[in-house]
C-alpha cells in the first residue's frame, strides 16, 4: 500500500429539508387545519478515528464528500428524515487543519474519537407551526438550513514511542530490521527510504514502536533534498535515536547538521530526549573508533553508544536505553499532572 501523509478535502453538510404547506381534508372532519410537517436535519460531516489505517491513501482518489440532505417534511404532520452523516475514517495520530494548513481544527489520538467539522442544516418549519389563535390557516412554510461546506487538509503524525534520525545512509533502515519485524528497503545510496517506515520492537517483557524517517541532509528546513516534511511524524516521539554514520570522517559536522535542522523544525523537537548513537563500528579501526566517540561525546554532552546494524552488536543496549528513557518520560510527566492538582503536597 502506498503511504500517504497529507491530503486535501472538500466536505460539505447536508441542508436541512424543506417544511410542507399542508391542510387536513377529511369527509367527516368538519373542521380542518394545517398539518405540514417540519423538514428533517440535513446529515454532519464527521470525522472518526479507526484502528487498521496507517496511511491516508483513500483520500488520494477521493477528496470530495457531502452529507446528505433532510427529508422534506409532508402532510399529515410529518416530519421528514434526517439525512444521513457522512463519515471520514482516519488512522490515529491525524490532524485537521483549515485550508490556511496552519489552523488546527482537531488532533486525532485515540481509536473511537469522533468530531463532527460541519453540522448539517436544520430542517424548515411546516405550516403546522406557525398556526395561532389570530392565524388558523398559515399558507407558508420554511425552507431547509443551507449546509456549510469548506476544504480542510489532513495530516497524518505517526503514533510512535522513539524515532530514528540521520543523515542519509546512517544505518536508520538497518537498523530497524535487525531490531523489530519490519523489512524496509535497505540499499548503498541516499535517500533509499523514501517514506516514513514504522516497527514494534520487543526487548526483555517490553515493547515499543519505532519510527524510521528519510534522511535529512543540510538545508532539509528549506527544502533540500526530501526536505524536513517527514519530521512530524517523530513530534509525538518520547525519545529520539540520533544514527551517525562511523564510517565517515567528520561525525562532528553530520551531528551538528542533523540538531541544526531539528532546531530550525521545531524547538520543542530538537528539546526531547536524544540518544547519541555511533553506527557502522564493525567496519572501524579500533583508534579511530576511540577517537570519533570522544569527539561526539564531547559535542552531545552525553554518553555514545556504539552498535552495528549488520551484526546485532550493542542493539540491546540501546533499546535499554530507550526503554529507561522512556519510563523517565512518563514519570515526569505524571508527577507534573500531580503537581497541578496537588501543588503544595511534599512526601
Amino acid at each position: 500500500m502506498k503511504f500517504l501523509d497529507q491530503a486535501k478535502v472538500y466536505i460539505r453538510s447536508g441542508d436541512g429539508g424543506a417544511g410542507a404547506v399542508s391542510f387536513l381534508r377529511e369527509k367527516f372532519v368538519e373542521f380542518g387545519g394545517p398539518n405540514g410537517g417540519n423538514g428533517g436535519r440535513g446529515g454532519d460531516v464527521v470525522l472518526e478515528c479507526v484502528d487498521g489505517l496507517n496511511t491516508l491513501i483513500d483520500y488520494r482518489y477521493q477528496q470530495h464528500f457531502k452529507a446528505k440532505t433532510g427529508t422534506h417534511g409532508m402532510g399529515k404532520n410529518r416530519t421528514g428524515a434526517d439525512g444521513a452523516d457522512i463519515v471520514l475514517r482516519v488512522p490515529v495520530g491525524t490532524q485537521v487543519f483549515e485550508d490556511d494548513n496552519e489552523t488546527l481544527i482537531a488532533d486525532m489520538t485515540e481509536v473511537g474519537q469522533r468530531v463532527v467539522l460541519l453540522s448539517g442544516g436544520n430542517g424548515g418549519f411546516g405550516n403546522a407551526h406557525f398556526k395561532t389563535s389570530s392565524n388558523q390557516a398559515p399558507r407558508h412554510a420554511n425552507p431547509g438550513q443551507v449546509g456549510t461546506e469548506k476544504w480542510v487538509w489532513l495530516r497524518l503524525k505517526l503514533i510512535a514511542d522513539a524515532g530514528l534520525v540521520g543523515l542519509p545512509n546512517a544505518g536508520k533502515s538497518t537498523f530497524l530490521a535487525a531490531v523489530s519485524a519490519a523489512k524496509p528497503k535497505i540499499a548503498d545510496y541516499p535517500f533509499t527510504t523514501l517514506h516514513p517506515n514504522l516497527g514494534v520492537v520487543s526487548i526483555g517483557e517490553r515493547d515499543f514502536v519505532l519510527a524510521d524517517i528519510p534522511g535529512l541532509i543540510e538545508g532539509a528546513s528549506e527544502g533540500a533534498g526530501i526536505g524536513d516534511r517527514f519530521l512530524g511524524h517523530v513530534e509525538r516521539c518520547g525519545v529520539l535515536i540520533h544514527l551517525i554514520d562511523g564510517t565517515q570522517e567528520d561525525v562532528k559536522t553530520a551531528y551538528k547538521t542533523i540538531r541544526n535542522e531539528l532546531a530550525a523544525y521545531n524547538e520543542l523537537l530538537a528539546e526531547k530526549p536524544e540518544l547519541v548513537v555511533l553506527n557502522k563500528i564493525d567496519a572501524i579501526e579500533p583508534d579511530a573508533l576511540k577517537e570519533k566517540v570522544k569527539t561526539l561525546k564531547k559535542l552531545s554532552k552525553a554518553d555514545v553508544l556504539q552498535v552495528s546494524g549488520v551484526t546485532g552488536q550493542g542493539t540491546d543496549k540501546v533499546l535499554y536505553a530507550v526503554i529507561e528513557t522512556l519510563d523517565a518520560e512518563k514519570a515526569a510527566r505524571l508527577e507534573a499532572a500531580r503537581r497541578k492538582v496537588e501543588p503544595n503536597w511534599t512526601p
